[in-house]
């Protein structure tokens, strides 16, 4: 009876799913009518117009763009689901797969190696048979630092697993466990418990002590030019170890080889090598990604992984179960939207509704043959057809093969000549002339190469399915002030334009390979960055100018239409606000969303769209930048209190300033305009640009403080604001002579 019982359910949002539709159906109306509105002006003939077409035009067009990026957006909302895992269903351990572990890190300066040494540990400390679990620890910079402190991460877990599963302890990253800001603690009321915590509390501080102290060593390796190497963490010769053998799971450190002469493909080009190598010394049907700053919050997240791969209806299927990214620095505050909120509590859900959703770089479960390609299935292929898109290894070849499994790692000859020929799969040689990247496996197309590899795996028929247990799985570190926030959204941006303006944008490739609102979840994603950025600038400047030269945009107050105008602005605003406060956010939480949106759109999400055509032309190669993850204490107590960290590059700066003087402009200028030249309904054809612009100050008055009002370190500084002063000028005196 209990194999009868379901592994996993499928909630359909029911209530959620009415009032999206029927506000759809509302919001939709109102656009029509806002459509004709501007269109039946521009019917008009010449010499009828009271407004100069060029800025009805771009406002047109800015709205235009607006409501498209509305609508795409829907196809989040038409069915959102949850899903719940019952993992106390599945079957015995020994019939559970295997599974490899892949963890990357590029930068030891910007990813502190305490941190990342407890990921290694929380992921050692999966509840999942010991055996069958092997995590591979990539290191991009080939650091000798990380390779030590591998070795002590491996050494500590040796004593941190078995207490572990010794107490139940749930929360395995000993970092959290230790900090005391976990609820989980095991039985306090034994003093076994205590003295053995104590413990264990002893040793994780001398743990740490011993990784500090390497990374104070000079390190002489160099980080973009080293060769390849692969070490098993792990002494088979010591006889003490062999007597008092813990179960432990592999762990396998990876550096692949860089050279400045090779381009090295970013992450994308580590998972490869990863895939790789772990095909030679494991083969592990499934794969769990974690970023370096990820830890497992909770052991249980492959049991619950294998719930919706064991279910019947959907494994045959299902490519990866991704779940949410939680951070454990946020604040109540989260001035910046750290938490990114809309994402991982709103439109992941809605994308699950329909085909799945989009790979997130990290926390997702992907199983190996969906990386692959279907074309290892099929019957009859030749050997050479095989080397020409895998390589020319040929133990690696066999490893293609599903029922394929490597032969243990015992320290003997084998094993050395298996790392021999790992370290051959790791040389930055090995892809060329290959298919690696551009077929099957992590895509090398942009460096999003999350999104882009599973946009593909859902264009070939594979599904996703996303879990988001009360628990959180996973918690990370988020980036908690404005320059980081700019530089890694700016990346993202990036990526995801370079995707819309290609062969494979989602509004073209997409609607013939998967359905519809699938496709439309994927536009949504790729044109925000473009979507945003040039309504935002439109809406920011044109409005503000032809206010500053008494020159309407929008109906007068007392005509019909400006209800329409109206209407729009506060059911989006409503709209948003009922999203938030459902998903346990605040009113806060709706106003910093709102404001770090409008920021995002005139910062990251311009120079990220730019940065993408520049690629596309040539003109600029693409970058990847690895966030700055180390700790700051001022930095920290600035977001802790929600004040703007504003010590950011001024390529970011500029532009939000110049906007902000820019409105200063056209809101005093307007009202003066009321004030002396009111004729009586002046103020009535003024009045929607005018609220705009209050509006937009308000909004980012955070951006004000940060000019006039505050002295300290992280204002903006006075250099920046007297740039953006002449900036203003140019934009208004240029921008009257053109517009008006």
């Amino acid at each position: 009876m209990e194999n009868s019982l379901p592994l996993h359910l499928c909630h359909v949002h029911n209530f959620s799913m009415i009032i999206n539709r029927s506000y759809s159906i509302l919001h939709s109306i109102a656009i029509a009518f806002l459509i004709y509105y501007r269109i039946s002006f521009l019917v008009q003939e010449t010499r009828t117009r009271t407004v100069p077409s060029l800025p009805w035009l771009l406002i047109f067009a800015s709205e235009l763009l607006l409501s498209f990026a509305w609508l795409l957006g829907q196809a989040y909302q038409w069915r959102p689901v949850s899903r719940t895992v019952f993992p106390e269903r599945l079957p015995s351990d020994d019939k559970l797969p295997s599974i490899d572990v892949f963890i990357c890190t590029a930068d030891p300066d910007k990813e502190p190696t305490v941190e990342v040494m407890n990921t290694v540990i929380s992921a050692m400390a999966l509840d999942y048979p010991p055996e069958k679990l092997h995590v591979y620890f990539s290191d991009d910079a080939g650091s000798a630092v990380t390779m030590s402190c591998m070795k002590e991460a491996w050494s500590f877990a040796r004593a941190w697993l078995p207490f572990c599963r010794r107490y139940d302890i749930k929360t395995r990253c000993p970092e959290l466990y230790f900090s005391g800001s976990q609820d989980d603690h095991g039985d306090l009321r034994s003093s076994e418990f205590k003295a053995e915590r104590q413990k264990m509390e002893g040793k994780y501080e001398m743990f740490k002590e011993r990784v500090r102290g390497a990374g104070e060593a000079v390190d002489t390796s160099k980080k973009g030019d080293h060769p390849s190497l692969i070490q098993v963490i792990e002494d088979y010769n010591n006889e003490k170890l062999q007597e008092d053998q813990v179960k432990m799971p592999l762990l396998v450190y990876v550096a692949r080889e860089k050279r400045p002469s090779h381009h090295h493909n970013f992450k994308a080009g580590a998972l490869n090598v990863l895939l790789r190598v772990s095909a030679m010394m494991s083969n592990s049907p499934y794969i769990l990604l974690l970023d370096c700053d990820m830890y497992c919050n909770d052991p249980t997240s492959a049991r619950q992984a294998m719930c919706c791969y064991y279910d019947p209806q959907i494994s045959p299927t299902l490519a990866f179960v991704q779940f949410p990214q939680n951070f454990r620095n946020l604040s109540k505050k989260d001035i910046y939207d750290s938490q990114i909120r809309f994402v991982f509590k709103m439109n992941r859900h809605g994308m699950d509704g329909h085909e799945g959703p989009v790979m997130s770089g990290t926390n997702f479960y992907v199983k190996r043959e969906a990386l692959w390609g279907s074309f290892i299935k099929q019957e009859g292929i030749n050997l050479t057809a095989l080397k020409r898109s895998f390589g020319q290894s040929n133990e690696f070849i066999k490893t293609l093969c599903q029922d394929n499994n490597p032969p243990l790692l015992d320290g003997g000859e084998s094993s050395s000549m298996l790392l021999k020929e790992a370290k051959v799969l790791a040389s930055c040689s090995y892809e060329n002339q290959t298919t690696w990247g551009s077929k099957v496996r992590f895509r090398y197309f942009c460096v999003v190469e999350d999104y882009f590899t599973g946009y593909i795996l859902h264009c070939k028929g594979w599904k996703s399915v996303y879990l988001y247990p009360p628990r959180p799985q996973f918690l990370g570190t988020s980036t908690t002030n404005f320059n980081e926030q700019c530089t890694q959204w700016t990346r993202w941006s990036s990526g995801l334009v370079h995707v819309a303006t290609s062969r494979f944008c989602p509004l073209i490739y997409g609607p013939f390979r998967m359905s519809l609102l699938q496709s439309m979840c994927y536009a949504e994603q790729a044109f925000m960055p473009l979507f945003s950025c040039l309504p935002l600038w439109g809406f920011a400047l044109i409005p503000q100018i032809c206010l500053l030269n008494g020159i309407p945009l929008f109906p007068e107050v007392s005509d019909p239409i400006f209800g329409i105008h109206l209407f729009i602005f506060v059911s989006a605003l409503s709209k948003h606000l009922h999203e938030v406060l459902v998903t346990g956010g605040q009113i806060r939480t709706w106003r910093n969303e709102w404001r770090i949106w409008m920021m995002k759109s005139v910062t990251s999400f311009s120079y990220g769209s730019l940065n993408a055509i520049l690629n596309k032309l040539g003109m600029r190669e693409a970058s990847f930048l690895p966030t700055n993850k180390v700790a700051d204490d001022e930095q920290a107590k600035l977001y802790e209190t929600g004040t703007f960290d504003f010590r950011a590059a001024t390529v970011f700066l500029a532009p939000l300033v110049t906007i902000i003087l820019v409105n200063i402009a056209g809101f005093v200028g307007g009202v003066v305009r009321i004030m002396v030249l009111d004729n009586g309904d002046h103020w009535q054809k003024l009045f929607g640009q005018m609220f705009l612009s209050f509006y937009i100050l308000i909004m980012n008055y955070a951006v004000i403080e940060g000019m006039i009002i505050r002295k300290d370190k992280a204002s903006i500084s006075s250099s920046v604001t007297l740039l953006s002063a002449v900036v203003s000028v140019i934009i208004l005196s240029v921008g009257s002579a053109i517009l008006c």
